[in-house]
């Protein structure tokens, strides 16, 4: 099956969704399929206003056609709502295609912490974009119902996964060898959090705990310099290559999640995975990632005061950590993904056309076997 994936966020960006998609690519051509994705970088391009570190296609609508175009996909997917996604989306509705959208960022929890820009509205703007959409996949049952509630329609629980085999196991919290600076004379316990250094991330509920030892800070973002000022105490390491921030992940003793927006958190179960264990709120993203509600599998603790979670967290054994890193796989998002997908041309009904004399026809999600 030839699979269009639009986004505007990809490589050389660092975050979930950039992580996300391409696992989510590799994983569709390990089953034979054949993705062509339409990024920011095939395109002039910008800095996103006030979102340092992330470029955004500039008109995009020519180049976005002429590929699509000359591609003549099976299945489009729009995971975004950018430039690119937008432009994906008046090519499908002009051409009358059915598609497929994502939603992986709250963005109008962004704008309203970056520009005061209601909720409402932004929300009202994000119901518009994937109203046409064949199928919105969302990464928690709590996201789900939290867009139900504000009317989108149309969703499917989609969940993410982790590379078992690049974040590995580590039963104990080692000194990091490749930066003994950092970490062969600090203060134990380690509290380490990853991830862009921006509003959403409520990074300040973890810089401020009143916990000991010392905080490690992995990334960068329109917050860095102020939140730098602020906590100077802190370790900040920037942006780090994956193998190595494999080897930061094991070396923490607790992995601090403080966003109360968040989606999903894939980072997680990269934590997770290393055997270091998740303090973080009870909020969407967590109640799904952390643990079963039957206590059965726990990567962590979740608890409505963040310094009360950390101290819990690290009585977590770290092998019951990786253990419930494994029960999230790419392979079955990848196969999840794949059922979700509709044809984007569909097949006329007996005598009738896809698009003519006012007849529309059902779209169905492509089988797993096309």
């Amino acid at each position: 099956m030839k699979i269009a994936l639009i986004t505007d966020a990809w490589q050389p960006q660092v975050n979930g969704v950039v992580t996300t998609l391409v696992e989510l690519v590799r994983e569709m051509e390990h089953l034979g399929h054949q993705v062509e994705v339409i990024h920011p970088h095939l395109f002039k391009t910008r800095p996103c206003p006030g979102y340092a570190g992330i470029e955004l296609a500039v008109s995009p609508w020519r180049g976005v056609t002429e590929r699509l175009d000359a591609f003549h996909a099976n299945a489009i997917h729009i995971a975004t709502e950018g430039p690119l996604g937008w432009a994906a989306r008046r090519y499908c509705l002009k051409r009358q295609l059915a598609f497929t959208t994502a939603f992986h960022t709250k963005f109008p929890e962004i704008l309203n912490a970056a520009l005061k820009i209601p909720l409402s509205w932004g929300y009202a703007l994000f119901r518009f974009f994937h109203k046409p959409s064949s199928g919105v996949m969302v990464p928690t049952q709590g996201v789900l119902a939290m867009l139900q509630g504000r009317g989108f329609c149309n969703l499917r629980r989609w969940t993410h996964g982790v590379d078992t085999r690049l974040f590995a196991f580590d039963a104990k919290s080692d000194p990091y060898a490749p930066r003994p600076n950092l970490f062969g004379t600090v203060v134990r316990p380690v509290s380490l959090f990853v991830g862009r250094v921006s509003y959403e991330k409520n990074i300040d509920a973890f810089l401020k705990l009143d916990i000991p030892g010392t905080k490690v800070v992995c990334g960068v973002g329109p917050l860095q310099a102020q939140l730098k000022e602020r906590y100077p105490q802190a370790r900040w390491l920037g942006v780090l290559p994956r193998d190595e921030l494999a080897q930061v992940y094991a070396a923490a003793d607790v992995f601090v999640f403080p966003s109360r927006s968040e989606t999903f958190g894939l980072v997680m179960l990269e934590a997770m995975a290393t055997g270091t264990p998740v303090a973080a709120f009870p909020v969407d993203g967590p109640l799904e990632v952390v643990g079963l509600p039957d206590g059965s599998q726990r990567g962590g603790v979740l608890h409505a005061n963040l310094q009360t979670a950390w101290y819990n967290a690290l009585a977590v054994p770290r092998h019951e950590a990786r253990a419930r890193a494994v029960s999230f796989s790419w392979k079955h998002a990848a196969q999840l993904f794949e059922g979700f997908l509709v044809p984007s041309r569909a097949e006329p009904q007996g005598d009738a056309k896809p698009t003519q004399n006012g007849v529309k026809p059902t779209v169905t999600p492509l089988s797993s076997n096309q």
